[in-house]
């Protein structure tokens, strides 16, 4: 660039004449041409080159960027920098399979069991009295929560439980049967023995699983009654085809709530009254939804083989009010 001011100095304002005498081509002041890496110079009084230098910005290439002002920040790239609550760019992220997050069915876990006749035991804790409940056990909500609480005691309150009783009503003017109430089956006792697969199993006079338990239907703990003394009456309300026996509320104990409610009609074989079944065969009937009728509501407990008893509560015939007990789940 030195070189190329010089030669502009050392011919400004002279002429070349040709050897003609002619005046040849003449030299005018031209605005420097900024090269690169070099100041820009502009025409001006100072100095004695007639040349005024202004200093410029280059970029990294060395072209002229423009005049630096006074203060002016240089100017340099800055790196993208991620502005918070900025939009990140929509980049597709790849499909990943949500976890199953549904917690599992506890009762599943458990070992077959699905069916009992509540003890002894058990109904006097929950009643608060050695004679039981009598007919008097809450409406068919109470009667499942007995069921639930005894499969509680022993390690099953995980499952579904729900009493084998009709009712008149349910609620909505229709009445309840003790077969649409317990589910499909298969059920098993505590000690893992076949009841009965299905429906069609279970309302037979025995139902038709394993013999040795279906002749002595057990309690929570798996336990048969029949050592006990004569223990077999069940309350059902039910006949041979698990449903309603009579639409008399009294025959229900107006619908499992009341102790003084008296049964009307019924005896051995017939319909009406409190239908009562057989937990294991007896002289007097052999099924275990139906055989006789209790002729009262009231709460008590006999172990003594008497006949009929003097049908002062639901357990005079033998037994103590017991019910059958289901889950849903096998």
């Amino acid at each position: 660039m030195v070189g190329a001011l010089l030669l502009l100095q050392g011919v400004q304002g002279c002429e070349e004449t040709s050897s003609s005498g002619e005046p040849g081509v003449q030299l005018v002041d031209m605005p420097a041409i900024p090269m690169a890496g070099s100041p820009a110079v502009t025409p001006g009084a100072a100095g004695d080159t007639g040349m005024q230098a202004s200093p410029v910005g280059t970029d990294p290439g060395g072209t002229a960027t423009g005049t630096e002002q006074p203060g002016a920040q240089p100017d340099t790239e800055q790196p993208d920098a991620e502005q918070p609550g900025a939009e990140q760019p929509d980049t597709e992220q790849p499909d990943t399979e949500e976890p199953d997050t549904e917690e599992p069915d506890p009762a599943l876990d458990l070992e077959p069991f699905s069916f009992f006749v509540t003890s002894l035991e058990i109904m006097r804790e929950l009643s608060g009295s050695q004679d039981g409940f009598g007919g008097g056990l809450g409406g068919l909500t109470g009667a499942d929560s007995i069921c639930q609480q005894a499969a509680e005691r022993v390690g099953f309150g995980a499952k579904t439980w729900r009493a084998f009783l009709s009712a008149t009503d349910g609620g909505d003017g229709q009445p309840v049967h003790a077969i649409d109430r317990i589910g499909e089956g298969p059920w098993y006792d505590r000690n893992g023995r076949l009841i009965a697969e299905d429906i069609a199993g279970l309302l037979q006079e025995r139902p038709d699983g394993d013999p040795q338990t279906v002749n002595d239907l057990p309690n929570e703990f798996g336990e048969g009654l029949q050592d006990m003394g004569d223990t077999h009456d069940v309350m059902t309300a039910t006949n041979r085809d698990g449903q309603l026996d009579s639409t008399d509320p009294a025959n229900t104990c107006n619908d499992w709530t009341s102790t003084t409610a008296v049964p009307i009609g019924g005896g051995r074989g017939e319909g009406g009254g409190l239908r009562l079944g057989h937990s294991w065969p007896a002289g007097s009937g052999m099924s275990w939804t139906t055989v006789h009728s209790a002729r009262s509501c009231a709460a008590g407990v006999n172990l003594i083989q008497n006949g009929g008893g003097d049908g002062s509560s639901v357990g005079a015939g033998g037994g103590w009010g017991a019910i059958y007990c289901f889950a849903l789940q096998p």
